[in-house]
């Protein structure tokens, strides 16, 4: 029978058994004694190779304090006691703006207050805005960052570019330094400045992720005929409240100001859009000097040139803006030139134009009443304009598309454009105010699966001629498309001129579809 193991040396051999088998373990570099102290001192990176990121920091941190007290908080009181017809303008049913009125100003009995930034530019007190933070505002007051207040007083507005001018009475305030946007590159790092969300004096950082966007897809953000959408696409977190604030290169120079952001929610979602700062100092120019923003105009409509544009042109490659048409009520300056609907420009002064935002950019540079050179392609033909940019009038009423489907087709145009279209009827054209050769053939369907879907529109798009293949020619009747339609084979494109009808009036443009696809 086994004796039992007394237990003092049963201790004692265990503590020796678990020390030898450190020793041993050490021995063979399995385990070693102060793992934990070496490992702490191994992973901590060295001076030299955190240096890039210290360096980093710095320049962030020194960006932050060398431009944010030249940010300001903007807190915009509007009383309420003011019906808002002109906010109702086109956005509302036929018939209804009368109800919509009054709903609308019993919405705004009520006193409401608006929140954004803006940076100082001046020492003796102007500040650059948005005009949407400052639309409409009884009273404006500014804080800075230490703590002083101000009332403001409003000195411009121009809704085209969503730019501002305020200023605040007073002496030697810091200022933010005027950088060139237009030698930025896309992936630069910038800095955001501004109060969202409440949050005073907030600093993001980002690159700018494109540059010159525009087009259809921000057309909301500047609803107006004459609106330059030609904005700098960044990451930095802006939210709202940011609105106004500076965008900063890491020179600490401002390009840009803050303006509006992509968002299914209304919040950051990764797409932050701000407005050149050489766009917004030529307005504030305008605004302290004449007292008005003076837009120079070339009196057309444009887009930017498609692929079939590009095609039906001659170009190589598909950059440029198409001539869409003249306003009717507009004396073109563009049209007196020999400008054709059709046309598309590639340069203005010499300066290569790609996209609308560019030619926008290069007119906007110009005054009312200077000439500029234009050049543009004409069906496979160069054409060289010289054009005296006219004003752009101060009052501007915005169009709306109607989409209303309470016509039957009356007519089908081959599957090569997916259209439906009638001759206009004597009333249409009575309504409309439509001149003997506006009336073409009215579009009443378009197929969601057909080439001309989002180009033509139904009820409001009139197809008065056929423009290319040439020659030029007048559409009257089904056929007259059609006899064009067949001559065509897939792959080829159809240069149609438009007339759109709408209540506020009309307006003309060139349509070109590739046909069968």
């Amino acid at each position: 029978m086994a004796t039992p193991f007394p237990r003092a040396r049963f201790g004692a051999a265990v503590a020796g058994a678990f020390l030898g088998g450190l020793v041993v373990a050490s021995g063979f570099d399995l385990t070693r004694f102060g793992y934990a102290q070496s490992s702490t001192t191994a992973s901590r990176p060295t001076a030299q190779e955190v240096k890039p990121l210290a360096d980093a920091s710095n320049a962030f941190v020194s960006i932050a304090e060398h431009v944010t007290p030249a940010v300001v908080s903007i807190e915009a009181s509007r009383d309420g006691t003011r019906g808002s017809t002109r906010s109702l303008r086109g956005r509302v049913p036929p018939g209804m703006e009368e109800f919509f009125q009054q709903f609308d100003q019993r919405q705004r009995s009520a006193p409401s207050e608006a929140s954004g930034s803006g940076f100082i530019v001046s020492k003796d007190g102007y500040i650059l805005t948005n005009n949407h933070v400052v639309e409409d505002a009884d009273r404006v007051t500014v804080t800075l960052t230490d703590h002083r207040v101000f009332k403001a007083k409003v000195v411009g507005r121009d809704p085209t570019t969503d730019v501002a001018v305020i200023k605040i009475d007073g002496s030697n305030f810091p200022t933010i330094a005027m950088g060139d946007d237009a030698t930025a590159r896309i992936g630069e790092w910038v800095v955001a400045i501004g109060n969202p969300l409440g949050l005073d004096f907030t600093v993001t950082a980002g690159i700018i992720s494109a540059k010159g966007r525009g087009g259809r897809e921000l057309q909301n953000l500047l609803p107006s005929r004459y609106a330059i959408s030609d904005f700098i696409q960044t990451d930095a977190a802006i939210n709202p409240g940011n609105s106004g604030g500076p965008l900063v290169n890491i020179r600490g120079e401002v390009i840009g100001i803050n303006g509006a952001i992509a968002s299914p929610t209304g919040f950051y979602t990764g797409y932050g859009f701000a407005i050149p700062i050489s766009l917004a100092k030529s307005v504030m120019d305008d605004i302290i000097r004449f007292g008005k923003v003076r837009r120079p105009v070339l009196g057309i409509a444009i887009d930017d040139a498609t692929p079939e544009d590009a095609q039906v042109a001659g170009l190589k490659t598909i950059a440029g803006v198409k001539v869409g048409g003249f306003n009717p009520t507009d004396d073109s300056p563009a049209e007196k030139a020999g400008v054709e609907p059709g046309d598309v420009i590639i340069a203005v002064d010499g300066k290569p134009v790609d996209r609308v935002s560019t030619l926008q950019r290069i007119v906007r540079m110009h005054e009312p009443g200077e000439t500029i050179s234009v050049d543009a392609m004409r069906y496979g033909t160069r054409k060289s304009f010289k054009i005296r940019l006219a004003e752009a009038p101060s009052d501007d009423q915005v169009a709306t598309r109607e989409t209303t489907k309470d016509v039957s087709p009356a007519g089908m145009v081959t599957g090569k454009l997916g259209i439906a279209v009638e001759p206009v009827t004597a009333d249409f054209a009575r309504e409309f105010s439509l001149t003997s050769d506006q009336r073409g053939l009215r579009v009443v369907d378009v197929t969601h699966s057909g080439p001309a879907y989002g180009k033509l529109f139904e009820n409001t798009d009139v197809i008065t001629e056929v423009m290319y293949p040439g020659p030029r020619r007048a559409v009257h009747s089904v056929a007259d498309l059609q006899q064009a339609m067949d001559r065509l084979k897939n792959g080829d494109v159809i240069s149609l001129f438009v007339v759109q009808v709408t209540p506020q009036g009309s307006s003309t443009r060139v349509v070109n579809v590739r046909v069968g696809g």
